[in-house]
Formats: C-alpha cells, structure tokens, sequence
C-alpha cells in the first residue's frame, strides 16, 4: 500500500493520525507532502515601497527562508508524530498540481478540509482542496481535523414550488 499525507498548516495533525488508523499494522510506503505556494504572480509592488529602497531583494530573501524553515519544521512534526519510516517530500509550485500529480503515485491520499469547518458542505473545503479532490487518480481520504460539525448544520432544502 502506498499512501500520501498532505501536511498544510491546521490540518496535518488530523491527518497524520488518519494515516496511521488507515494502515494499522499493514506495511506501507508512506509520503508526507507540503507543498510551498510558487509559480503564481509577484507580491504587489508596493511590498517594496514598504521595505525602502535596496531592502527589498535581501527582505525577500528573508521571507523565503523563513518560509522554507517554517516548512521544513512542519514536516519534521509530522514525521516524528506518524512514527514510522516515511518520504519526506518539500515543493514549491501550484499546490493543487503538486499533490495531484503525486496522486497519481499512491494508492490513498488523506487530505484535511481547510475552508469553513463550522458546518457540512462544500465550503468546507479550500479552492487548492477542492481541485485535488475533483481530480485526484486515487482513493482519498478526506478528514475532519477537529471536531465534525452536527448534521443539522447541513442547510433547509429548497422550498417546493
């Protein structure tokens, strides 16, 4: 069995442990993804009128590492709370093309629900979520991080006409 972890801020814990109830015992070969948002357009251009003149390239470059630490420390948690051997995987690119792309590697995909979690239904789930989900050429596994939300949180049906 083949399983990916898509590990993003707020989600990964939930998922992590999904992953580990879903293999139990078995034996796996087990990827844990985060996937840094790049390829998309530049900050706006006042970012630099902010920093001031000549600040701006080394800010950036600040930014990007602290970026990169703050991922690679995410992935670090994840690793140490899924206890087992795992592939420990940091990009940079489209979010939703990356994990889908590596969907296509795997037998499951446990991925967390990032948009509104105060009630069922489709907004519950991220722009990025909801396209790897539409897409994804594998089972996937979609969780709840924290508590799920009560039935009746599902909206009235339509009037009848």
């Amino acid at each position: 069995m083949r399983v990916a972890v898509w590990v993003t801020e707020g989600t990964w814990p939930a998922c992590v442990d999904a992953a580990n109830d879903l293999i139990g015992s078995q034996r796996a070969e087990i990827t844990l993804l985060h996937v840094r948002e790049g390829g998309r357009a530049a900050p706006e251009p006042g970012f630099g009128s902010l920093m001031g003149r000549g600040r701006v390239r080394r800010a950036s470059e600040e930014l990007q590492q602290l970026s990169q630490d703050a991922a690679e420390q995410l992935l670090d948690q994840a690793a140490e709370r899924l206890g087992r051997v795992a592939t420990v995987r940091l990009e940079t690119g489209f979010p939703e093309r990356v994990v889908t792309a590596l969907a296509d590697e795997v037998d499951y995909l446990v991925v967390g629900r990032d948009g509104d979690r105060s009630r069922l239904g489709p907004q519950s789930l991220g722009k990025h979520t909801r396209f790897v989900i539409d897409h994804a050429p594998c089972r996937v596994l979609l969780i709840w991080p924290g508590s799920t939300p009560a039935i009746g949180s599902i909206p009235p049906p339509p009037p009848d006409r």
